[in-house]
């Protein structure tokens, strides 16, 4: 069975670049080994990332080591549910490409606040 979104329908690519998602195949699709549920399509902003940094996971530092480019504010990254809450009750929440964010993030967030913060995937569609 395909992956559904928040919004009940399928699953949308997140970003291709940078590539995401805990499988690194560009959507925020989530499974068994997927400990921390990279659930929520993203649209970071300078203060989600300087809220991540300081929660201790940079996210904006480049690590190639593990194939990872660091990111810059308007990317799109599929990011932990858990992590998004903890940013949005902290005031530091970014916009979430709804029709891009699995439905496994409503173990953590509902619907309606992930609304709240909801973009339109034409608007931020990537290239």
């Amino acid at each position: 069975m395909a992956s559904r979104n928040i919004l009940g329908g399928p699953l949308q690519l997140c970003s291709l670049d940078p590539l995401t998602g805990f499988y690194r195949e560009g959507s925020c699709d989530v499974g068994p080994e997927d400990l921390g549920c990279h659930a929520v399509c993203a649209v970071v902003t300078d203060d989600f990332l300087e809220f991540s940094r300081a929660s201790g996971n940079d996210l904006s530092t480049p690590r190639p080591e593990y194939g990872f480019p660091g990111l810059n504010p308007g990317d799109r990254w599929c990011v932990c549910a858990p992590r998004w809450k903890e940013a949005l009750d902290a005031g530091h929440a970014c916009p979430v490409v709804l029709e891009a964010t699995s439905a496994a993030a409503l173990e953590y967030v509902s619907r309606s606040v992930l609304e709240e913060y909801g973009v339109d995937a034409l608007d931020e569609a990537q290239d």
